[in-house]
């Protein structure tokens, strides 16, 4: 069965007005169960105590609109399966980090449960082949979808650092990787995507600057895994393999970006990689004199410039493939040096 691409915008949509109406109630709950990030720390940005329990929102969202969706239209045992392959992990590591949000967890507790969920994820979709690419060695693709995923994960955690900053762009890159698996017929890829699309967008209504609630773990993580898995079922069809295993990691590049500068300078300086800090891509943008907005609107454009690298990729493999690579490369790690010599503490 196909679908138009105005039905999944319509999807979309009704996810977008769907999380951004749940999302005030979530933010009053969360403010009668003290459920509030305070700027107790000096890493804080915000003068006033902001609500968690966004994430939740998020979370029902795109849970709430990926089965109705599949009730109303395509409704079978597998689909159902393929959809709760995905679903139910993300739900699980989000209840993680719901916990994290309202009582603390140490960074160990966190990646071991992270390392979990990917050995699971990586069995179901090896053993259902539901791989977008997948190498000849079964361990290979073990290792690589754990690691992919756990990486994800914590790229789009450190990555919400900002009013805005991971919504939007998490926004950028399922809107992008819609397209490509639309094209590709990829049904319930486009699906998710599009949801997630549609719900991070409808969070933004409340999260950009000044932002009046936070997705908190609960959301981060979710988002993670949603990525992690949808980026690994993407399947680009495009060849050599090395132009396919582009595709996923120029979509993430931005997020990839942020958490190799912030780890990178913290190990350069001594400190854990897992201690929080005002060395994100966003705190430095502010520090070289761009306001809130305006550093919100630039990480939305760094996705966005590599969101058009891979769809080119896809659409041009073989007539700029090779240099739309090389170019997208050159450019990451000039902008990796550009973000390591700002200062990252002032």
């Amino acid at each position: 069965m196909t679908y138009s691409i105005a039905q999944f915008f319509l999807l979309g949509f009704i996810t977008f007005v769907f999380v951004g109406l749940i999302t005030a109630p979530m933010r009053n709950l969360a403010i009668r169960v003290g459920a509030v990030d305070a700027p107790t720390l000096a890493r804080k940005a915000q003068k006033e105590p902001v609500p968690y329990l966004g994430g939740v929102a998020i979370a029902v969202g795109i849970v709430a609109a990926s089965y109705a969706s599949l009730l109303a239209v395509d409704f079978s045992w597998e689909t159902l399966k393929l959809a709760s392959f995905v679903l139910i992990p993300a739900i699980a590591i989000s209840a993680m980090g719901l916990w994290d949000d309202l009582k603390g967890l140490e960074p160990w507790p966190r990646l071991v449960a992270q390392t979990f969920t990917g050995i699971i994820v990586a069995v179901i979709l090896t053993v259902t082949d539901t791989m977008g690419f997948a190498f000849s060695s079964h361990i290979l693709n073990y290792a690589i979808t754990v690691l992919w995923i756990v990486g994800v994960c914590n790229s789009i955690n450190f990555f919400d650092n900002h009013d805005g900053g991971a919504a939007g762009t998490v926004a950028v890159i399922t809107f992008f990787l819609f397209f490509i698996a639309y094209d590709r017929q990829q049904i319930l890829v486009s699906a998710l995507a599009i949801v997630t699309a549609g719900a991070t967008a409808g969070f933004l209504i409340w999260n950009r600057h000044p932002a009046k609630i936070y997705m908190g773990d609960a959301g981060s993580l979710f988002l993670g895994i949603i990525i992690s898995v949808l980026t690994i079922r993407l399947s680009p069809g495009v060849v050599p393999s090395y132009k396919s295993l582009a595709i996923p990691l120029f979509l993430m590049a931005t997020p990839i970006l942020d958490t190799t500068v912030a780890v990178t300078s913290r190990i350069a300086r001594g400190i854990s990689p897992f201690q929080g800090g005002r060395d994100h891509l966003s705190h430095r943008l502010m520090r070289k004199g761009l306001n809130r907005r305006v550093t919100a609107f630039t990480l939305w454009g760094l996705a966005a410039i590599y969101g058009v690298i891979a769809l080119s990729i896809y659409i041009w493999p073989d007539t700029f493939g090779l240099e739309l690579i090389l170019v997208g490369a050159a450019l990451w790690l000039a902008q990796l040096i550009f973000f390591l010599r700002i200062p990252s503490e002032g």
